[in-house]
């Protein structure tokens, strides 16, 4: 998996890169119990502190996604499918919920909403 930071982007490095391999175990482009790269390596890969790319390890340690071991590394989560289902309707709600507070701020009512959405639907089938 390829990991690119943007140095113009509006969100932190850590974030960066956390988001990227959280989608790349999303997408099951990171398979169950898949080694990850050392925090050492990856920072050297990425020319970012070994601090950035160990926060972005705990935080996805933390909310479950890899597993680390002591002297043998960072790898995939297994038996994690539930969680990454869970974690996907979550992103997408909150997508959701910052597109109908962006509609109400303009104006736009619940129908118009659903209107677009099945113009988007319809375009994305053709």
């Amino acid at each position: 998996m390829k990991i690119i930071i943007k140095n113009g982007s509006e969100h932190p490095l850590y974030q960066q890169i956390k988001d990227q391999i959280k989608g790349g175990i999303l997408r099951q482009e990171l398979k169950e119990g898949e080694k990850l790269p050392s925090i050492r390596s990856l920072a050297n890969d990425l020319h970012v502190s070994v601090l950035t790319t160990k926060r972005v390890y705990d935080e996805l340690e933390k909310e479950g996604f890899i597993v680390t071991t002591v002297g043998k590394g960072s790898f995939v989560a297994s038996d994690n499918l539930e969680m990454l289902s869970e974690s996907k309707r979550r992103m997408i709600e909150k997508k959701l919920l910052e597109a109908w507070q962006m509609a109400k701020t303009l104006g736009i009512n619940k129908q118009e909403l659903y209107l677009m959405m099945d113009i988007i639907f319809e375009e994305d089938d053709e």
